[in-house]
């Protein structure tokens, strides 16, 4: 059975990501009113592995006999004056979500819950991966997005991202 405060706080972590999904679609939608489609994509594949983060969290604590509990999604609350600022957001927002991992985490350490470190370790190198891959794309907003030329073949690039569903098996 899974201590107590790590079920409480995976099953907060559940709609911090569904809340992380609502964030990427809105800042989706803010590249499509921009007419930067490729933008939008990477926002909306962005958003749709949110969406497989709750979803995984949810099946290890059902796995584990823990009862689920679904809030409310708050509505997202930034607002964008330039291009790069859902960028900027972003990063700072994986960064917060490394920080929530990284709580849960300590407090399956702490109370020696192996199989919860264990399940935690993909979500510990996936923030990883989010924190890296989105800091390249703000330094490379910061480097060709200035340039029209630039965004366009940026923009193009993030048209070609399609989504891949997690590898992680929770049982």
């Amino acid at each position: 059975m899974l201590n107590e405060k790590v079920a409480e706080l995976m099953n907060d972590q559940i709609n911090k990501e569904f809340y992380s999904s609502y964030l990427y679609l809105d800042m989706s939608n803010y590249y499509v009113d921009k007419n930067l489609d490729g933008f939008a994509n990477w926002f909306k594949i962005q958003a749709q592995e949110e969406r497989d983060h709750a979803i995984l969290f949810m099946e290890y604590l059902q796995a584990n006999n823990c009862r689920v509990t679904l809030e409310a999604v708050a509505k997202p609350d930034k607002s964008f004056e330039e291009p790069a600022d859902p960028l900027k957001a972003a990063l700072e927002h994986e960064q917060y979500v490394t920080s929530l991992i990284n709580n849960i985490y300590d407090a399956a350490y702490q109370c020696k819950d192996f199989r919860s470190m264990q399940f935690l370790d993909w979500f510990v190198k996936e923030q990883m991966e989010e924190e890296n891959n989105t800091d390249s794309l703000v330094q490379k907003f910061e480097m060709f997005g200035t340039d029209p030329k630039g965004l366009y073949m940026l923009d193009a690039e993030l048209q070609a991202r399609v989504y891949a569903a997690p590898s992680l098996t929770v049982l």
